[in-house]
């Protein structure tokens, strides 16, 4: 499925068409969820995993994207929905 949050191919952080990598905003177990459910987003490989900028290093980044996340799922879905799926709710 497409990505429900950017409609554009660039990265969500800086806005580079170049060296775009799909990042599933919930990995590991939930990587096939986001996957299907379409939250995930574009980064270029320098705020992937490619630099110390990269969401893979920021947790501080990655928090704050996977709480845009749930809120963008809940625009048309319950919490409830979301935590079923997820196992968790990460909007504090």
């Amino acid at each position: 499925m497409k990505s429900i949050i950017q409609d554009e191919k660039e990265c969500w952080i800086c806005g580079t068409p170049l060296n775009l990598h799909t990042h599933h905003i919930f990995y590991g177990p939930n990587r096939k969820n986001s996957e299907r459910l379409g939250l995930k987003i574009y980064l270029c490989a320098r705020h992937h995993n490619m630099s110390n900028e990269g969401i893979h290093f920021n947790q501080e980044l990655d928090d704050k994207i996977k709480i845009m996340a749930q809120k963008k799922f809940e625009e048309t879905h319950t919490r409830e929905e979301f935590m079923a799926i997820m196992g968790r709710n990460y909007i504090l």
